[in-house]
């Protein structure tokens, strides 16, 4: 698959940044991702402020303005020629000298990626996915907080791994609390008795953009939703079940740890959610 790569304003299929830039060295680097649909980015503005705002948590300077970064990223996007396209934003510390201090790099990197869009297969929407809950517990909130998008995924690669070995779609962390967080790159949600929950952002989770768009769909079509601290039985009680994702969108889930959630089958306020969201998707892109 041909990756179209931006760096630092420079187009092309190859691009190498410095082993000695700190965000190949240590993590110190921050991301988004966004999608097109009809050809269009979808929230760019706000996955852009959760840009500034990690970078910020950082003390990472970002060189571009957000105007700057709709420039650059339909130029890379012409370039690549998509009909549909999965793009990352990427901006990394630089180079520096190799400790961790940080006050040696001078020149962030900005590296914009695009490649043909993500597309899941019709069967995880038609029947549902299988979530693992894993031993990896997401980071505290105290040590590297997880509400800051960074090139630092470590413990949700090794919770991934952990899926994997189970044959599951993907893994749920616990806190060190014990109570529920997120997936490797998606929030989650469940319903019990009509109401929809989903763990509060105090759990330890990142704040995702359509996490934040389906709560307000939510509640403007008159569902109860809970945002609080649950643990895992809540979940393996729940009715239904389904992820949340800027590519995933909304994904339901179907087995918990290789048992039926509700029925076994995506429940009906999951599709109506579904339903929900691509009609307001629509809108946006009027």
């Amino acid at each position: 698959m041909t990756i179209k790569i931006n760096l630092n304003g420079t187009i092309d299929n190859d691009a190498f940044i410095s082993v000695l830039d700190h965000g190949f060295l240590f993590g110190d680097s921050v991301y988004e991702v966004v999608s097109t649909i009809d050809g269009q980015v979808v929230f760019l503005a706000e996955h852009l402020r959760r840009l500034r705002q990690s970078a910020a948590a950082l003390n990472l300077v970002i060189p571009y303005s957000d105007t700057k970064f709709g420039e650059e990223i339909h130029r890379t996007l012409k370039s690549a020629g998509n009909t549909e396209s999965y793009v990352r934003i990427i901006v990394t510390r630089g180079v520096g000298e190799l400790d961790l201090d940080p006050t040696s790099c001078t020149s962030p990197n900005v590296i914009i990626l695009a490649k043909e869009a993500v597309i899941y297969p019709q069967e995880n929407y038609d029947k549902g996915i299988h979530l693992a809950l894993v031993s990896v517990k997401r980071n505290l909130k105290e040590s590297l907080n997880p509400e800051l998008k960074t090139g630092n995924y470590l413990n949700n690669v090794l919770a991934k791994m952990e899926a994997n070995r189970t044959g599951a779609a993907d893994a749920l962390m616990l806190n060190s609390s014990g109570y529920l967080t997120e997936c490797t790159t998606s929030n989650i949600f469940f319903v019990k008795d009509g109401r929809i929950f989903t763990p509060s952002l105090d759990c330890g989770i990142l704040e995702g953009i359509t996490r934040e768009k389906i709560l307000r769909l939510a509640r403007e079509n008159g569902f109860l939703v809970e945002e609080g601290e649950w643990p895992p039985e809540a979940l393996e009680q729940a009715e239904e079940a389904f992820i949340t994702g800027t590519v995933k969108k909304i994904m339901p889930v179907t087995l918990l740890n290789s048992r039926p959630v509700g029925n076994g089958k995506p429940g009906p306020t999951t599709k109506k959610l579904m339903r929900l969201y691509e009609d307001f998707l629509k809108r946006v892109l009027e």
